[in-house]
């Protein structure tokens, strides 16, 4: 008679030998593995190119992306091969992009729980949603080591009621079917307190459902009906069998004509390496007609990629671009709620909208039940004063945030972050959109800053809108913040982030010997917005004049977000200027930055200089990203190292 074989548990060691060694059959315990690897990134746990997937596939490729000391110990199919049940690691667990396919992947091969000191919330969210069970309580770890199987009551003990009966029913569709049948708003009284202007809108759209309140503390789970829901084609075709699953094949929609659907990764496919690398465009192929079939039958609002080819036939009728930029483009206004399954969602927050990433689960469900699941948060309060210098923009202040203590030890996981000050009235709602959507890197749930004259003026100039602002829009003077941190962008100077992660920021003028680039990539959602492209052609201007060009080992790339920034760029004449300098000029994607096109790193000794908002490992190829404004990147590549605009018009005593 063979008995079953005890749990085993899988220590995530910042020592990749100790990885291998568990892997090879040995049990080490947890003070053997400390210190434990933090900041494990969704772009390791699943590689961006394996993202096709998504059937049980994904198992065989958890953690092939995970690196330690720059090792990757975990080869594909070992993890799912090994059996373990549960993972240990350190702080900020599942780091990064709202892709489903990361804990997917886990379940898939074999684990059931994972347990860390701290995890990111969409990647404990999404955990959640498919039944896989998370803790940050190690003292399971005694009790897990001697059973056979693992139980559910002290896995959710602890937990807000809403998270504790989702799992206990094995996830979320399966709990919004029995649950969410007949959703009806909350009709919350008037407002009897003082409040910020994030929960003043939840406070208008909230949903009654089972588990949640009437009137949600922080902290507890709650549902609030959305103006939009979008994907793009990296979750469609899951979001679909989801829904098959669970429904039959003749499900129906809830509102249809408030779901958007986008192609945003693979104009460039043909040319990614990491796609061509591992015979993955046939996958990624079939993955975006599955959307297109899936947008047909539901007759959904779409907007298609555009290639180089198709650009050049294109009557200017068809927009195309990132999907959370064309949301702000098109789509979003202020006082609305937004989600979308993308981490960098809240760009629409510089609006002064409720923006928010979901996983394809959330999706799934906010599909056929109109019900947005989250977590009420706490509101951690960025005060930006003062104007920024010369040289500066907002990513500038982004780096300089997220190199802040509290912001590296996670304080702000979870959290809003809303962003006021006399420094926000001095910039633009491009500039603002930055702040709001690298709030996926600080941790947070979503980024808000309140509507003004300048959001009448961009709605009015972008998108024809006269809108009329209410006085209900902004944050009670007396509301209350979990966490204030002020900075004084006068004093502020060019920032870059050391590879590895966007939190490694550094004021370049302290760093002590030069970093030569092979690499300059300036696009992305963040980086791809039309006055980003206004600091490129400075620069590239300023070095066109001289007859400065770039060294002959760097490539330069640039990519627009929305095919409105490329008609504006063509309008101005900066196309002309970008060509004359050798750049290569992109159509509107997410490129690079999610390792899905040209600019992507080919090999491991390759250094860029990129514009985009996150440096993960293995997240634009396998070589090593510095974070940097739009200028810095420009600068850097004219000068064949990481300097900025200021420092290069200096040498040339402009």
């Amino acid at each position: 008679m063979t008995h079953p074989a005890p749990i085993r548990v899988l220590y995530l060691s910042q020592d990749p030998q100790l990885i291998q060694r568990q892997l090879n059959g040995e049990v080490i315990t947890l003070a053997q593995a400390r210190p434990l690897r933090d900041d494990v990134s969704t772009d390791e746990i699943t590689p961006v190119a394996i993202l096709s997937h998504y059937d049980d596939q994904l198992g065989n490729y958890a953690h092939t992306g995970t690196q330690c000391q720059g090792i990757l110990p975990i080869g594909k199919g070992v993890l799912k091969a090994a059996c373990f049940q549960v993972i240990v690691a350190g702080k900020r667990y599942g780091k990064g992009s709202s892709r489903e396919h990361s804990p997917t992947a886990e379940k898939m091969a074999g684990v059931q729980c994972i347990i860390a000191e701290s995890f990111e919330r969409i990647y404990r969210q999404n955990a959640d949603n498919i039944g896989l069970f998370t803790s940050t309580n190690f003292e399971l770890l005694e009790t897990l080591t001697s059973l056979t199987h693992i139980p559910t009551p002290p896995l959710i003990q602890g937990r807000e009621p809403l998270a504790a009966a989702i799992l206990s029913e094995g996830g979320l569709l399966r709990w919004g079917q029995q649950h969410l049948q007949t959703l009806q708003s909350a009709a919350v009284p008037a407002q009897a307190k003082a409040m910020s202007l994030f929960e003043k809108i939840l406070h208008r759209h909230q949903l009654i459902a089972p588990f949640t309140p009437r009137e949600p503390q922080q902290g507890e789970g709650m549902f609030v009906q959305a103006h939009w829901r979008f994907i793009h084609e990296y979750y469609t075709g899951m979001a679909n069998t989801l829904m098959q699953s669970a429904l039959g094949s003749n499900f129906e929609l809830h509102n249809p004509d408030q779901i958007v659907v986008f192609e945003d990764h693979s104009s460039y496919v043909n040319e990614s390496p990491a796609h061509v690398k591992n015979g993955l465009i046939s996958n990624m192929q079939a993955m975006s007609q599955a959307q297109r079939a899936f947008v047909k039958r539901h007759q959904l609002k779409f907007h298609q990629t555009l290639t180089d080819d198709e650009a050049a036939q294109d009557d200017g009728r068809n927009s195309a671009g990132i999907s959370h930029a064309m949301m702000t483009e098109h789509y979003a206004l202020p006082g609305q709620i937004v989600v979308g399954t993308d981490s960098h969602t809240p760009h629409s927050g510089a609006l002064g909208c409720v923006a928010f990433g979901v996983g394809t689960t959330d999706m799934a469900n906010a599909f056929v039940t109109g019900a947005v699941r989250l977590t009420s948060p706490q509101i951690f309060r960025i005060d930006l004063e003062g104007q920024m210098p010369a040289g500066i923009t907002a990513k500038d202040v982004m780096l300089h945030l997220l190199a802040t203590p509290k912001i590296k030890s996670g304080q702000g996981v979870g959290k809003v972050f809303e962003f006021s000050g006399s420094g926000i009235q001095t910039l633009s709602t491009d500039e603002r959109a930055t702040l709001t959507n690298m709030t996926a890197e600080l941790g947070g749930l979503t980024g808000i800053i309140a509507p003004d004259q300048e959001t009448v003026r961009f709605l009015k100039e972008r998108r024809g809108i006269d809108f009329e602002l209410e006085n209900w829009m902004q944050s009670d003077p007396e509301a209350v913040y979990a966490d204030t941190l002020k900075v004084d962008m006068t004093t502020l100077s060019p920032m870059v982030a050391s590879p590895g992660d966007p939190g490694n920021g550094i004021p370049l003028n302290t760093m002590k010997q030069a970093v030569r680039i092979d690499m300059a990539y300036g696009g992305s959602c963040t980086a791809g917005k039309r006055e980003d492209f206004e600091h490129y052609h400075e620069v590239l201007s300023w070095a066109n004049q001289r007859n400065l060009r770039f060294p002959p080992h760097v490539q330069v790339f640039l990519q627009y977000g929305t095919t409105a920034v490329r008609d504006h760029c063509q309008k101005k004449g900066y196309d002309a200027t970008f060509k004359a300098m050798g750049v290569r000029i992109l159509q509107p994607s997410c490129g690079a930055c999610a390792n899905c096109g040209p600019g992507s790193s080919t090999s491991s000794d390759q250094v860029t200089v990129s514009a985009i908002n996150r440096n993960f490992p293995g997240r634009s190829g396998p070589g090593q990203v510095w974070l940097a404004s739009p200028p810095t990147v420009m600068a850097s590549a004219l000068a064949g190292s990481l300097t900025s605009f200021e420092a290069l018009k200096r040498k040339y005593n402009t």
